[in-house]
């Protein structure tokens, strides 16, 4: 009975879904709070995005005389649930805890990636023409920055080093692995090729949050809203609450592989939250300064400088560079 409720905590209270979505709502009001100190508003007060999602989750869930019902109703789950074990996975590596290695690298962006599928699938389930269009710019918009992502992320599997006179390759997939690499030998960010790769990370994650110029999907003044247009009430809180994790778990996850994670020291929680905010703060001013691309432009985009670059990073991090 100890054993459950120690599994138990660890994936509803900590680093689990409450962890997740409490920090998540966090960090979405600094996006919002940043996003208005650029436009000279003054932007909401701190409990804002919380009382957002409790309004949201009071109200009617309407269906769709047009939908399957079944797929439209699901995937926001599905969406939640994922993003919720990928952001407890991460913080479990980030943080160090005891328990084991949970953080796999393939694991975490499987379900990270399940998120953007969903709202695909949900669109599409919607019946809604305009949602039709929503979910065809999202699966084109995954195509075009799932494979850079996944070339930056391997820059730190396959960096080399010299440590006591020998030649070492981080060669794991592990999280926890990475994270105890960069304390023996470095952060990677620390070398051109993690430079390069975590460019390229961070201009992925840019796209997987849905932020501008990368919001094709959601256009509001084009197809108003697109593949979340017939969400409503509780399954749109959960689709809110699933961004807000994901805005919880990206910066994590980047600082971990390039940054080295959290380091258990006074000052490593601050440098730590540092690093964080240094993310977010970066992702939220690229959104309020560029303005939205087409989505034949974003695909040439992610297929062209960025893939060249994630190929370059990965050439560097091969000879040692």
């Amino acid at each position: 009975m100890d054993r459950l409720g120690e599994w138990l905590f660890f994936f509803l209270i900590f680093p689990g879904i409450a962890f997740a979505v409490g920090l998540g709502l966090a960090m979405s009001w600094v996006d919002r709070k940043v996003t208005a100190l650029v436009q000279w508003r003054q932007g909401p007060s701190a409990p804002q995005p919380f009382w957002d999602v409790v309004k949201l989750l009071g109200k009617e869930v309407i269906l769709p005389e047009q939908a399957w019902t079944a797929g439209f109703l699901a995937f926001p789950f599905v969406a939640f649930a994922s993003a919720a074990l990928a952001a407890t996975l991460t913080w479990h590596a980030a943080l160090r805890l005891p328990g084991g290695t949970f953080g796999d690298l393939i694991v975490v962006l499987y379900l990270l990636a399940i998120p953007s599928l969903a709202v695909i699938l949900g669109g599409a389930a919607s019946g809604n023409p305009l949602g039709a269009v929503g979910a065809s710019r999202d699966m084109k918009l995954v195509l075009g920055y799932e494979l850079p992502l996944v070339t930056a992320l391997l820059v730190a599997v396959f960096q080399h080093r010299a440590l006591d006179g020998h030649d070492v390759t981080a060669a794991t997939l592990s999280l926890d692995g990475l994270v105890r690499f960069q304390d023996a030998v470095g952060a990677v960010i620390y070398r051109p090729s993690g430079v390069l790769a975590f460019l390229v990370a961070l201009s992925c994650c840019h796209a997987k949050l849905g932020f501008v110029p990368f919001d094709q999907a959601e256009a509001d003044t084009e197809i108003a809203e697109g593949a979340l247009i017939e969400y409503s009430g509780p399954l749109l809180a959960l689709f809110k609450l699933t961004q807000a994790v994901q805005l919880a778990t990206l910066p994590v996850l980047l600082v971990t592989v390039f940054w080295g994670g959290f380091q258990p020291a006074a000052w490593g929680v601050a440098a730590f939250a540092a690093k964080m905010l240094l993310v977010l703060v970066i992702l939220v001013l690229v959104k309020n300064t560029n303005p939205r691309v087409r989505i034949d432009q974003a695909m040439r985009f992610f297929w062209g400088p960025v893939a060249g670059t994630a190929l370059l990073a990965l050439v560097l991090a091969q000879i040692g560079w």
